[in-house]
């Protein structure tokens, strides 16, 4: 059963990409890393490589990685890129996903807002991918892959969870699908 506190959290979370100018204190940056660390894994493979982000100048490059949806990581106190070695594990992506989710749920319980930026095949401009981009910035191995960062700080705008009716039941099927 679902505890009061995460449907809580799920109800109130929203993408924030806007952060005030403010540090996350280091208490918080490892409740976060650990959230992460906590992660489940397909067969304990554990393929995904968590880069905290938290110099100024590397987050305004962040906010550049792709043509549209990550200016926002320019202005984010810190970010956690989400890379893998697919190597390791034939599900890296969803290992890397669910990673990611949990990172942004404790964030939420911290008091934190956050949002997802796609980066897996995403251009950085014609010539490049977004990918591409982040592994030369962060020294990245050629065969990792980056799934995503995401951008975390304290919330600069205020958003009212997603209301129960806006919800997609339709979309829920019990025993077959139904159309």
């Amino acid at each position: 059963m679902i505890t009061p506190n995460i449907l809580e959290t799920l109800r109130n979370r929203r993408s924030i990409r806007k952060f005030e100018d403010r540090l996350v204190e280091a208490k918080k940056v490892d409740a976060l890393i650990e959230a992460a660390l906590r992660a489940p894994s397909s067969r304990g493979t554990y393929p995904w490589e968590f880069i905290v982000v938290t110099d100024p100048v590397l987050l305004r490059r962040l906010g550049k990685a792709k043509e549209h949806g990550a200016a926002f990581l320019a202005d984010a106190p810190m970010a956690v890129v989400v890379a893998a070695d697919p190597d390791k594990c034939d599900v890296w992506t969803e290992d890397c996903s669910i990673a990611a989710i949990l990172l942004q749920l404790a964030a939420e319980e911290l008091g934190l807002g956050s949002c997802w930026a796609q980066i897996r095949l995403r251009s950085h401009d014609t010539k490049e991918s977004a990918e591409d981009y982040l592994k030369k910035m962060l020294c990245l191995p050629d065969t990792y892959i980056v799934e995503c960062v995401i951008g975390i700080g304290y919330p600069g705008e205020q958003k009212s969870g997603h209301a129960r009716e806006s919800l997609l039941f339709e979309r829920v099927h019990c025993n077959r699908f139904s159309a």
